[in-house]
Parts: structure tokens; sequence; C-alpha cells
């Protein structure tokens, strides 16, 4: 059979952003804020419990893991949106638009598994207090973490690599801000529909976000009935208190992710489509150093005494400086 002679398209444009100059504006400045928040305040979460050694626990090592990871996971979409906010040839090359979905999906797969590792640390900490500290080692911690990494960043590999090999053709206009699995396969000269790949991304997805909800789930369920065996309510609350901020960013981050990838053959509209995706590529992570430091008393401690220290320090060198000048 004589194959069609298509022309390859070498670049796709974002049709999900405003059309008006005036528009674009509007929408790039509170996400410039948002971005920016997120770098600094998962630096200073990072920063914080790097310089205070009583922090050096594996709860706090899994929170600052999760905020590098938050960084890295937001680069990978925000800056191009940003650009293509101010830009008017919203444009990003193939092979841009393939790198992008595979940073985007490994470090946010990589999530997932640490949010679940997390739920483990919780569940030990909480049902076997007496033997945690010897089994939540610092050496644990750093390979869970590396194979939370690993896990996350092999699993979209085959993924990509097939949509690499995929024909584009025709028209180029990506109904997305920023480049994702279906907007992408959309846009392929096959038919999609009718290639059992793409059965299998869907399946592939649907295991992933089910296996960590199912063990984060289990180990709550076993966390809640050793809280409700707690005599006082002052132990009860203070032992639920330390898994608050987790449970908490996991509903947020696990809730418009399983909206978009648990979908199967449903559709959307293109302004749900982008408010979902606005959910849990930007605004998941903006409420997560909020979540992490604002119901967090030690770390709001740490960050309140090296922010005192850092004024001492200020006022002490300007009033050495105006002696002498």
């Amino acid at each position: 059979m004589e194959k069609p002679n298509w022309t390859t398209t070498q670049e796709f444009i974002f049709s999900a952003f405003p059309y008006s100059r005036g528009d674009s504006v509007i929408c790039f400045i509170p996400l410039l804020f948002i971005y920016a928040f997120i770098i600094v305040g998962n630096l200073v979460i990072i920063t914080v419990v790097q310089l205070n050694t009583h922090l050096h626990t594996p709860m706090y090592f899994f929170i600052s893991a999760l905020s590098f990871l938050e960084i890295w996971y937001t680069t990978a979409t925000i800056p191009k949106m940003l650009s293509s906010l101010l830009s008017e040839h919203r444009s990003i090359s193939l092979n841009g638009c393939l790198l992008q979905m595979y940073f985007f999906h490994s470090t946010g797969i990589s999530e997932v598994c640490l949010l679940t590792a997390m739920a483990f640390d919780r569940y030990l900490a909480i049902c076997s207090p007496l033997h945690y500290p010897t089994i939540m080692t610092p050496k644990l911690c750093a390979q869970l973490t590396f194979c939370c990494c690993v896990c996350g960043f092999i699993t979209p590999l085959p993924e990509i690599a097939w949509i690499s090999t995929l024909p584009f053709c025709g028209s180029n206009q990506l109904e997305h801000i920023f480049c994702d699995f279906l907007p992408v396969l959309r846009l392929a000269c096959t038919d999609t529909q009718a290639i059992i790949m793409i059965q299998v991304v869907d399946i592939v997805h649907a295991v992933e976000i089910i296996t960590a909800v199912m063990l984060i789930f289990m180990s709550y369920i076993g966390i809640v009935a050793v809280i409700l065996r707690i005599r006082s309510a002052e132990g009860r609350r203070k032992a639920f208190s330390t898994c608050v901020s987790h449970l908490t960013v996991f509903l947020l981050f696990f809730g418009s992710v399983a909206l978009m990838y648990l979908r199967f053959s449903a559709t959307y509209s293109l302004f749900w489509d982008t408010a979902i995706a606005l959910a849990f590529a930007v605004l998941s992570p903006f409420f997560n150093p909020i979540i992490y430091s604002l119901r967090n008393k030690e770390i709001k401690e740490a960050i309140k005494k090296h922010m005192g220290q850092a004024k001492v320090l200020f006022f002490s060198t300007t009033g050495t400086q105006r002696k002498i000048s």
C-alpha cells in the first residue's frame, strides 16, 4: 500500500490563549506573580529545612524533596506560558513539545510517588512510633526519594517515544496552554482513536493514579484507626495535625489530575480543559508552599527566626556604614 504524501508539521501553535493584547497582559501579570511565588516559596522551604537541624527528620526531608520537584514541575510549563502570552507567534517546536511533555509528566509522576511515600511515612510515625526511628532512617528516605524519581522519569518514556514516531500534518493549532498527550494526539495524521496504544496510555495513567490513591487511602485508614484509639482529645488533635498538610496537598493535586487523566472517552470543552490544566499545573503548586508553611508550626517558627536574624544583620550593617560615613 502506498504511503500518503504528508508534509510533517515541525511546530505547534498554542490556540487556547487570549487573542487580544489586553487580555493577554491581564493573564500574564497574575501568572508571573504565581510563578515567582512558587519558586521563592519552595526555595524558602528547602533552605529553612537545610539550615535547621531540628527539621532534619523524614517528614521534612520529603517536604523539601517535594518542594524541589515542584520548582521543576512548574518550570516545565509556566515560563513557556508566560512567553506565549506576550508573543504574537505562540509556537513551540515539535521536539520542544515532546521535551515539555516529558519533563512535565516525569516530575508530576515523581510527585505522585513522593506523596505516596509521604503517606507511608505518616503511617509509620503514627501507627508504629517505637519502631519509626529505626525503620525510617535517612538512608531509607533517600532511597525512597530516588526510587520515586526513577519511576517518574522512566514511566513517560514509552509514551513520548511512541508519540515522536507519529506523523503530524494539516492543522498545527494546539488547543491547550501547554503540550499534553491528548491535545497533541488530536493533531496526529493517523486515526489515534483506532490505535491500541492510546488505550494503553489511558490505562497506564489510570493504574498510576488509582494505585497511588489506594495506597494513600489505605495508609490513612490505618492512621485514623490509631487516632480514634487515642483517649485524649489533645492527643488526637496533635496526631492528626501532622497529616493535615499532606492530606490537603494530596486532595488538591489528585483531584484535578483525576479529572484530567481519568476521563477515558469523555471530552470537555476547551474552557474546562484549560481550567482543569491550570488547577493541577499552576494552582496546586501555588498553594503547596502556603499549606506547608502556614499550616506547619515548626516551619513558620523557623522562617520567623531567620527573618528576625536577617533584620538584625541588615540594621547592624546599616548602622556600621552610617558610623563609618
